[in-house]
């Protein structure tokens, strides 16, 4: 396709050269452009598409980067790099060694603050805008936050303190009436009907008429009356309430007509914060984005003509899937189970249960805090919740989880998808964290799935645990395609389970290795070194008699975990240095996630730099059989 002007722009100041009239085509190009990348990459197609417009308009207009320009999540920001100095590397979007999905500080200049969760952008433009006050700055910070992501009460917060500080920051609410699901809650109802309606327009449009008609001197008073009224009538209330000057709403992709607002708005003395309400179309331009439910807004490669996404087929379910249909074949049985999520009913398969039982499923939108609190007071009331959220996002709401159900003992069943690194999101999105947070909890029992068939016992397990809550931890993608178990066949809680037996040395896998400590065991034994393998199934509570077992029987114990250091391998460590076990001279490993955040890749890569493949068990093992370590013993020696 012809992109004649955009071509031209590698950067913000090479779009500022262009006149006003030249927007739209540099907007369609980019719009093109845009589509083609992400044909070729996969990616967040959708939110992108709805701000091409307004990406132009901004960068056109403010002096990025110094004037400050922070896009909420990030989903929407692939326009942004196109036209901030990555236009050479746009495709390398989501893969090994190129550009990061989201916005990232250390990729570019033009990303003052890097996001890949929701509702960050206000507080951090807050604090920029803070900052540059007292260094006597007088550049301007924007951000540019969704009607989705406003809806979870960081956003309002963040506003209610920018309003009591009279910051001068301007908030750009992207209101496209969808986030990644359908808004939910009476906020985002309020916005769509207020603030989208007929009655604004029609009463904004009849209010110019009738001030047409007067003289200046009484059109200024009654644009102070029209002020009055239109607070009134639209949800310019709520934000003049929290302190904010409300503009809106406006088309947003009318890119001429937000440049004229966005000028204004630069060279306007108020010196407090401004919100500018912008009705855009997530997808826009695009119509199978615009037809599709989700509006595309997460792909894979795709065909441009027709939209067909290039999906691999398999026959293996995914561990998502596995759970949804588990979790309902309960549910058709037990009137008290409970599906909740916040925003994600696709991505955590509880889509599939609302269909069934769309009285008993509850997205909370982005309000992960809220969600599980939520789940609690179900809890108290003799329900079964199900807590079905991505394990980088239950980190939202680590307070609650602690307060409001471990302190109170409460059966808060946790479903905790995406563990372990998950590939083209990065370590935003990674699920890294959980095993490490959880399992420090009192009377908390933590689980992770090796395959589909031990994710149903894990389910069918949390069913019937109503004394304390529990959580069950399963990867992204498929399963290794084994047969699945009915949903009478459960664990013994605390209990591990020996897969192979060997002599010289033991692994303890925890979670999705399992079939890589198989793989690695293969090439031990034609090196003649011969391991067992136990799949530990809880982190919490430990299997201490098989723990202490295996310690007892073998050189060397290695633990493995797709997770942190503190996490399953720092609690085995804890359980045989406190048995007095080291003091024997037993040989332990523990291999865990290294001590940084891992770039995305293609999750294989992601496990052999991260060194928790099969090649790096066997190294593990020999190095550690090949170990003869003596530490010196201090003897004090009395002078003379």
């Amino acid at each position: 396709m012809n992109k004649k002007l955009l071509d031209k722009i590698n950067y913000p100041s090479d779009l500022r050269k262009f006149e006003k009239k030249h927007l739209k085509q540099i907007s369609n190009e980019l719009r093109n452009e845009l589509i083609e990348v992400v044909s070729e990459t996969g990616g967040h197609l959708g939110a992108g598409l709805g701000v091409v417009e307004l990406t132009v308009a901004l960068h056109y207009v403010f002096n990025t980067p110094q004037d400050k320009l922070v896009w909420d999540v990030g989903h929407q920001c692939y326009p942004h790099k196109i036209i901030t100095g990555r236009k050479d590397k746009i495709r390398t979007l989501r893969q090994g060694g190129g550009l990061s999905g989201f916005t990232k500080r250390s990729e570019s200049e033009y990303d003052p603050f890097g996001a890949a969760h929701s509702s960050t952008s206000i507080s951090s433009t807050l604090g920029m805008a803070t900052a540059k006050k007292l260094s006597n700055d007088s550049n301007n910070v924007i951000a540019v936050i969704g009607d989705g992501a406003m809806s979870a009460g960081m956003a309002y917060e963040a506003m209610n303190n920018a309003g009591a500080l009279k910051s001068r920051l301007i908030v750009i609410l992207n209101d496209n009436d969808m986030s990644i699901a359908r808004p939910v809650g009476a906020m985002s109802k309020y916005l769509a009907r207020l603030l989208s309606g007929k009655i604004y327009f029609s009463f904004r449009e009849t209010i110019k008429l009738i001030l047409s008609a007067f003289s200046k001197r009484f059109s200024k008073r009654a644009g102070k009356a029209e002020d009055m009224l239109r607070s009134m009538f639209t949800g310019g209330t709520l934000f003049n309430e929290l302190g904010f000057y409300y503009i809106g709403p406006i088309d947003g992709h009318d890119v001429d007509n937000m440049v004229t607002i966005l000028e204004n708005i630069k060279n306007t003395k108020y010196d407090g914060p401004i919100l500018i309400h912008a009705i855009t179309k997530k997808g826009k331009g695009y119509e199978p984005a615009e037809q599709s439910g989700d509006k595309y807004h997460g792909v894979s490669k795709f065909n441009i003509v027709t939209g067909e996404q290039s999906k691999k087929k398999s026959n293996v379910p995914s561990f998502t899937k596995v759970f949804a249909n588990t979790l309902i074949k309960h549910a058709e049985k037990d009137m008290k189970i409970i599906g909740i999520t916040g925003a994600m009913p696709s991505g955590t398969g509880l889509d599939l249960f609302e269909k069934k039982f769309p009285d008993r499923m509850f997205d909370v939108g982005i309000a992960e805090q809220h969600g599980v609190t939520f789940a609690a007071g179900l809890a108290t009331e003799g329900y079964k919740p199900f807590a079905a959220i991505y394990s980088t996002f239950l980190q939202r709401a680590y307070d609650q989880v602690v307060h409001d159900v471990a302190i109170q003992s409460l059966p808060v069943r946790f479903a905790i998808d995406r563990a372990g690194l998950v590939g083209a999101d990065g370590p935003t999105h990674a699920g890294s964290f959980d095993i490490t947070y959880l399992s420090t909890l009192p009377n908390f029992v933590v689980m992770a799935a090796s395959d589909e068939a031990e994710l149903v016992r894990m389910i069918n397990t949390s069913v019937n645990i109503n004394d304390r809550p529990s959580a069950f931890r399963y990867p992204r993608g498929n399963g290794v395609g084994i047969a699945l178990p009915g949903i009478d066949e459960t664990l013994e809680i605390g209990k591990g389970k020996v897969i192979k037996e060997g002599k010289q040395a033991a692994i303890l896998s925890f979670g999705g290795r399992l079939q890589e400590c198989l793989k690695a065991s293969e090439i031990l034994s034609s090196k003649g070194i011969k391991v067992t393998i136990i799949d530990a199934r809880f982190a919490k509570p430990l299997d201490e008699k098989l723990i202490m077992e295996i310690a007892a029987n073998h050189e060397v114990v290695v633990s493995i975990e797709e997770g942190s250091v503190g996490g399953f391998g720092s609690h085995v460590m804890q359980l045989l240095s406190n048995r007095g076990v080291f003091d024997k001279g037993l040989k332990f490993r523990a291999m865990i996630l290294p001590d940084q955040f891992i770039d995305q890749d293609d999750p294989k890569k992601m496990y052999e730099k991260a060194g928790l493949d099969s090649d790096a068990i066997v190294n593990t093992i020999e190095n550690a059989l090949n170990s003869n370590v003596v530490i010196a013993q201090n003897k004090n020696k009395s002078s003379n």
